[in-house]
């Protein structure tokens, strides 16, 4: 009888106890703080394109023909950004039509940024041995698996449009 009452008052405080810890409220998340910068997005492009150089390994006659490249790149990062920024102040979309036009406007000006870097690079690709072609598609980001389309977003040239 003893050890009935000793397990059926375990029990009781057991279930008293519960409620009492079910309605404990879990400390709030540490604020969100934004430490990317667009400084930061700038640093790391630059960096980037350094590497690429380095990965390429230009010789002194492709090297004249490295700035266009650059240009073309970094205005392609900037159009990006600006297009996050904008969307990030549009209003809420009304429809999902809504939200297949914006994303049918982000692929048609990020198709056109990348039609421009492309034109940019032409004369350099052109300059370039086999090796330096190898090393570039991996180091811009690209995937290589068959049957499937390289969506842009992979790409860090457009990585501020990402979500």
């Amino acid at each position: 009888m003893t050890r009935s009452l000793v397990l059926l008052s375990a029990l009781a405080a057991t279930l008293l106890a519960a409620p009492a810890r079910a309605q404990t409220t879990p400390p709030a998340p540490p604020p969100v703080v934004d430490i990317y910068t667009a400084e930061d997005a700038q640093a790391v492009l630059d960096a980037r394109l350094i590497a690429l150089k380095t990965v390429i390994g230009l010789t002194p006659d492709q090297a004249e023909l490295w700035d266009p490249v650059e240009a073309a790149i970094r205005q392609a990062a900037k159009n990006a950004a600006t297009r996050a920024a904008d969307r990030a102040k549009a209003e809420p979309a009304s429809d999902f039509l809504v939200v297949l036009e914006r994303l049918a406007d982000a692929e048609a000006a990020r198709a056109q940024d990348l039609k421009t870097v492309i034109a940019a690079a032409r004369p350099l690709v052109a300059a370039l041995n086999p090796e330096q072609k190898r090393r570039v598609p991996g180091f811009l980001g690209m995937t290589d698996v068959a049957g499937k389309p390289q969506p842009t977003l992979e790409l860090w040239i457009f990585e501020d449009e990402q979500e």
